[in-house]
């Protein structure tokens, strides 16, 4: 039965109703509340992920030095700003975020119009509300392109309130702006703003990002829906809250997961600029298979493959503890390259312990479906002649009998030799020009951490063919 059709003249009032539902209608659209049908084989597959490692605990930063005998007078870098001003309460009560606005910047591997998000309070010890969610592409600074400021749902509400322990993702989101065939936005940033409302408690967080993000004051409320930086006052060199974003693709995409510690999470890279090992593997991937492949990190500096760890340190819990939530976890996953290790060493724990890390991992990822590439672990000789931290002769001792076992042992469905390709055989230590050389820090002088050269050198000696559509998968 057809519906009734009204022939009395519409009156102002319905006009005006019409046209406000019409708008409204439109904003809606426009605001990304309605996300397109996924084409049938398309499937949620992660473009761009971290790995929370503990609840944020203030640490002051260091002071100048001025004994120090270092190129410059000054103490190790302070990568981190000083976060007692956007959390005041850090020097009393505890850092937590009261009633302010979070802007994340991250780079997804891997661009499509339909994407979701997923916010996490797996260390919190308190439920977290974030009354309103934003997405849009960064500009520069805290600043986003016009055009492209996009609403972020959950369950159709702009609120979400995340249990303690829990992670949660948002609706389907459209990106109106993003066009299948729009090369200029590879390489791109994402900034996702989320509002905080109340006391969050304490923050679940990934150190070390190696990327600027964005904080408004305490008590400064909902600015997610600004288009400029005026609000974001304070910067972050981490991660909080946020710690994946998906996107549709064909269910054939290849979904790879960087696993380590900090030479895969990227100390020592240049800053906001992402030439990570993973990110030079991430352009040979592309320029190979297109749009077929996404590299994601799950890495967290100072991780360990086994316990005991720090408790509550930003490391994070043991790779054998934090698999299921980091990594098989993730959308789509089909492939792990792990490197890791040499925290364990450093920490004391025998390579017989750490190699059993090893076997239960790969068993795990490998009953999930998972193909395993292990890569062999870099130089940690140093040059002091004792074992310090994670470096000296009894570490590389060790890091050498964990070589031997991922090059030999047969448990990995392959090896991707990082030592090979950094190595100087002639000192034991990574090539001169694979290490860090500023002039204005100490860090460059752990004789751990490659430099641009060297982390470049590492994406480049990885086998991309196993990474080919089709080739072996386990599902």
């Amino acid at each position: 039965m057809m519906p009734a059709i009204s022939t009395a003249p519409a009156t102002s009032a319905s006009v005006c109703r019409r046209s406000l539902l019409k708008a409204t209608a439109v904003l809606i659209v426009l605001a990304g509340f309605v996300a397109r049908p996924a084409m049938a084989d398309d499937h949620w597959v992660a473009s761009w992920a971290t790995a929370p490692g503990a609840a944020f605990v203030y640490v002051a930063p260091l002071s100048p030095d001025p004994n120090s005998t270092s190129p410059t007078r000054f103490a190790t870098a302070n990568i981190q700003p000083d976060l007692r001003f956007p959390f005041p309460n850090a020097t009393t009560t505890g850092a937590s975020a009261v009633n302010q606005t979070i802007r994340s910047i991250v780079k997804p591997d891997l661009w499509s119009d339909t994407i979701r998000i997923r916010l996490s309070n797996a260390f919190g010890t308190k439920p977290v509300t974030f009354n309103a969610v934003t997405v849009g592409l960064q500009e520069y600074s805290a600043n986003i392109v016009k055009g492209t400021l996009t609403q972020v749902t959950f369950n159709g509400s702009k609120s979400v309130t995340i249990p303690v322990g829990q992670q949660i993702f948002s609706d389907p989101v459209r990106l109106r702006w993003v066009k299948d065939d729009d090369g200029l936005l590879e390489g791109r940033n994402l900034a996702l703003s989320y509002s905080v409302q109340g006391d969050s408690g304490p923050m679940t967080y990934h150190s070390g990002a190696n990327q600027t993000s964005f904080i408004t004051a305490q008590g400064s409320g909902d600015h997610t829906a600004d288009l400029d930086v005026f609000a974001y006052r304070f910067t972050t060199s981490s991660w909080f809250f946020l710690n994946a974003v998906d996107v549709t693709a064909p269910r054939d995409t290849v979904v790879i997961c960087a696993f380590g510690d900090s030479i895969t999470d990227g100390t020592h890279t240049t800053f906001n600029i992402n030439d990570r090992w993973m990110n030079t593997l991430s352009r040979r991937l592309h320029n190979a298979y297109g749009k077929k492949v996404s590299i994601v990190n799950e890495a967290i500096g100072g991780n360990r493959v086994v316990n005991p760890v720090t408790p509550g340190a930003a490391s994070g819990p043991a790779a054998v503890d934090r698999l299921d939530r980091d990594v098989l976890a993730l959308s789509g996953l089909t492939d792990v390259i792990w490197l890791e290790g040499i925290n364990d060493l450093g920490g004391n724990h025998p390579t017989s312990d750490i190699i059993a890390g090893y076997r239960d991992v790969v068993t795990r990822l490998h009953n999930a479906g998972v193909n395993v590439y292990a890569g062999t672990i870099t130089s940690a000789l140093g040059i002091t002649g004792v074992d310090m931290g994670d470096n000296g002769p009894g570490r590389n001792a060790g890091r050498l009998v964990l070589n031997d076992f991922i090059r030999h042992s047969g448990l990995f469905d392959g090896v991707e030799d990082f030592d090979a390709a950094t190595l100087d055989p002639d000192t034991g230590n990574m090539r001169d020009v694979f290490l860090p050389n500023s002039q204005f820090t100490q860090l460059p002088w752990d004789y751990l951490h490659p430099n641009h050269a060297g982390y470049n050198a590492m994406g480049l000696a990885v086998d991309i063919t196993p990474f080919a559509q089709g080739h072996g998968r386990r599902r």
